[in-house]
């Protein structure tokens, strides 16, 4: 099984490496042929193999790859600088999914979980590893994102997280700041870690449209999500307005409540409006963020950088357009910096389809 030909390579790699961490070491080729910069990362490489065959659909930016990427996010936030609110970026959202996945926030999660559970049994990682492991291989799936971090070497998870870690749509602005501030992040960071809504889709909150994407381009990693936000909304893309959701520009085009709030929110407008177009931005921001969001919780003195185990993503050549029939007409602007100079898509206006899944 895949299971027992790693577990002594795992086990043995990373106590290796974890006692000389600190020490500079020489790139390793591995019996596969893969090079790396530490020895412990080899077992990995089958792994990312593994995940991509049996999770992602042969490497694609798919719904698979979204919720990854989501349940990364969902795991890591339960945690407090000051405690008492779970191990952070351990995997208990994976273990301990019969009592995670009865929080509201987490609605929309059974899925994903439910298939990385069966691949997460054959790869002998702690729950913690799988789940941040599979965020950064999906994510790199989708052209324009950023290669992420991957640290290697969490512990297990002892017990869930508590409930109401997650942010929920219906929330403030000030309670969702006052929530990553508690976890160890600012405004900037907050809204780094929503550039992961460009490849996004809703499923509960609006359960009659599941698969509906946050902004016309969600296979692609861009700012594209940052811009729609702030067109003037007009319908809603399903059965009426939703708890969580606000009026949308576009058809089969859902906005979140608490996106629309934090695009115009005084404290947030001009991090937000700062995104649109600017993809060095979006990557680099993105990526310090989810180094952070990835590690809350762990040692990281015991833990081993195996980043050049995630494949290196497309590029997005850009630069975003207004969606096809938009332009800054529609544009409904609170921070008072100069908007970006943006051409629009030709055609009619956009209806967009629903994310499948696999």
């Amino acid at each position: 099984m895949f299971a027992s030909r790693f577990t002594t390579l795992v086990a043995a790699a990373i106590g290796a490496a974890q006692l000389s961490n600190a020490a500079l070491t020489k790139r390793v080729t591995c019996a596969d042929g893969h090079v790396t910069a530490n020895a412990a990362c080899c077992a990995l490489f089958p792994v990312v193999d593994l995940l991509q065959d049996q999770l992602f659909d042969g490497a694609q930016c798919g719904e698979e790859a979204h919720s990854a990427l989501r349940l990364s996010f969902h795991d890591a936030i339960g945690f407090s600088t000051n405690g008492g609110k779970g191990g952070g970026a351990d995997g208990s959202i994976l273990v301990f999914n019969a009592t995670e996945l009865t929080f509201h926030a987490n609605g929309g999660i059974d899925d994903i979980t439910a298939g990385q559970f069966p691949v997460f049994q054959q790869t002998n990682l702690t729950a913690g590893d799988f789940v941040h492991l599979a965020g950064a291989v999906g994510t790199a799936n989708c052209p324009g994102a950023p290669r992420l971090q991957f640290l290697f070497g969490r512990p297990p998870p002892v017990a869930p997280a508590p409930d109401l870690t997650v942010p929920e749509p219906t929330d403030s602005v000030t309670s969702i700041l006052s929530r990553f501030a508690d976890a160890g992040f600012s405004p900037q960071e907050v809204v780094a870690l929503l550039s992961s809504h460009t490849i996004a889709a809703a499923d509960v909150v609006d359960p009659t449209i599941p698969g509906t994407p946050f902004d016309s381009t969600v296979g692609t990693f861009d700012t594209q999500v940052f811009l729609e936000v702030l067109l003037k909304g007009t319908l809603f893309p399903g059965n009426g307005s939703q708890s969580g959701e606000v009026l949308s520009p576009i058809h089969g085009e859902m906005r979140l409540q608490s996106d629309f709030e934090l695009a115009h929110d005084s404290r947030t407008a001009c991090l937000w409006q700062a995104m649109i177009n600017d993809q060095n931005r979006m990557q680099t921001q993105f990526k310090a963020a989810m180094a952070r969001l990835q590690v809350l919780g762990q040692d990281v003195s015991k833990m081993v950088d195996c980043s050049d185990v995630v494949p290196v993503p497309a590029a997005f050549p850009g630069p975003i357009k207004f969606p096809a029939s938009f332009s800054q007409n529609d544009v409904e602007q609170s921070c008072a910096s100069s908007f970006p100079q943006l051409q629009t898509v030709a055609g009619p206006a956009p209806t967009l389809a629903p994310v499948p899944g696999s």
